[in-house]
């Protein structure tokens, strides 16, 4: 109900090391970095989070040795972990100056030119990750994580037969939980939803030694479970990967999505009332307190609070958050043509069943019977129907 981070964070998680200790760096042309730490950091609670006052020690180190490798991967890879759970952009820009001795060069050492794809992917340049990633599989097919990372992305914009094939190049390189969890995305969004859910299903229930790849099947089969209309199940996966990995952004967008529909918001206070510097987080926050009454005061101010980091985000020409502010424009601010035009733009670049309820609902609330015609067409042709059925005309 969001991009899809979860499997983007296990192709990750998989084997950055192994490649570092299989491919030598490789220096380049001198970095760009910031001047000084407030350029991202110096704003932020680095003091209350040891991840972050870890992120400044990095950085440090690699001010001193910009051009090495490992020393890159480890800073970029945190940045974007960061930007992520915080929902800050600047730390992309940190991701992206740790990599630039590799931005733009053709001669990317693996584990730069995956992390280049993995951050373009998370700037929504899925353009430009498709490319890297399809690169990187011709240069280094022994990679099963580019393979991993390239259906993610695949399945985001929409092109899930390639996304199945990535996802069955898999088998006998990596845990059979992820190549059913890989398989699992694309396979649900062409018709295949409930068999898609069953293997997963099964998959669950051998035990894995790793508590994140299990986080992220257990998250897909929530997601997928509420598409199904299975409201109870979707729930059970949810909580179970709560258990695992209780701050995870992704997550709790997404269990908030599902108190949402299920109507109810109170208990989204407890679960995301701590993460309100996360834009996508604070916006299922500012959905929730609109339904209560006794929230007035702090839905006014979060409502504001809202609006100003999409303003700003405008302003510097981001346009990460057209999914989220296309839901804030239609539900909060009962401006169903500005939410329209916004989910239009945000359909042209990424495919999610999250981007189709958001065009069906605004469409809808505008009366626009082409804009729906578009949704309607797509969800036909890739058997979703049971999905838009299920869409009301308002945001959740």
């Amino acid at each position: 109900m969001q991009t899809a981070v979860p499997s983007i964070r296990v192709a990750l998680a998989f084997a950055f090391s192994a490649v570092l200790a299989t491919f030598a760096p490789a220096a380049s042309a001198a970095p760009y970095l910031p001047d000084s730490d407030d350029a991202v950091l110096e704003r932020l609670p680095e003091k209350g989070d040891p991840a972050l006052a870890e992120l400044k020690r990095m950085r440090a180190t690699l001010r001193a040795q910009p051009r090495d490798l490992e020393t890159a991967v480890a800073v970029a890879r945190r940045a974007l972990d960061a930007g992520r759970t915080l929902g800050d952009p600047r730390f992309f820009g940190e991701a992206q100056a740790a990599l630039a001795p590799w931005w733009k060069a053709d001669d990317v050492p693996p584990a730069a030119m995956l992390l280049r794809a993995t951050l373009k992917q998370s700037q929504h340049d899925f353009k430009g990750s498709l490319a890297d990633l399809d690169r990187l599989v011709v240069l280094h097919p022994e990679l099963p994580q580019a393979r991993l990372t390239r259906a993610t992305v695949l399945s985001v914009v929409g092109s899930y037969e390639a996304a199945l094939r990535d996802c069955d190049s898999l088998v006998r390189h990596v845990a059979s939980v992820v190549v059913v969890g890989c398989q699992a995305t694309p396979a649900s969004l062409a018709g295949n939803a409930r068999t898609a859910y069953e293997g997963l299903v099964q998959a669950l229930y051998y035990p894995s030694r790793n508590a994140d790849v299990r986080e992220w099947a257990s998250t897909l089969a929530g997601e997928i479970a509420a598409r199904l209309g299975d409201f109870v199940a979707a729930e059970r996966h949810f909580l179970n990967a709560l258990a695992l990995d209780p701050r995870d952004a992704y997550l709790k967008g997404a269990y908030a999505d599902l108190l949402l529909d299920l109507d109810r918001p109170r208990e989204i206070l407890k679960l995301i009332a701590d993460d309100t510097r996360n834009d996508v987080l604070l916006l299922r926050l500012v959905l929730a307190e609109q339904r209560l009454p006794d929230q007035r005061g702090v839905f006014d101010a979060h409502r504001d609070e809202l609006a100003a980091r999409f303003d700003a985000a405008r302003r510097r020409g981001d346009s990460m958050h057209r999914r989220e502010e296309s839901r804030f424009r239609l539900g909060i601010q009962n401006d169903p043509k500005g939410a329209l035009q916004l989910a239009r733009d945000n359909w042209a670049v990424q495919r999610e069943p999250a981007d189709l309820r958001v065009l069906i609902e605004a469409a809808r609330a505008a009366g626009d019977a082409d804009a729906e015609k578009i949704a309607t067409d797509w969800a036909n042709a890739h058997n979703l129907q049971s999905f838009v059925a299920t869409t009301r005309g308002t945001t959740r």
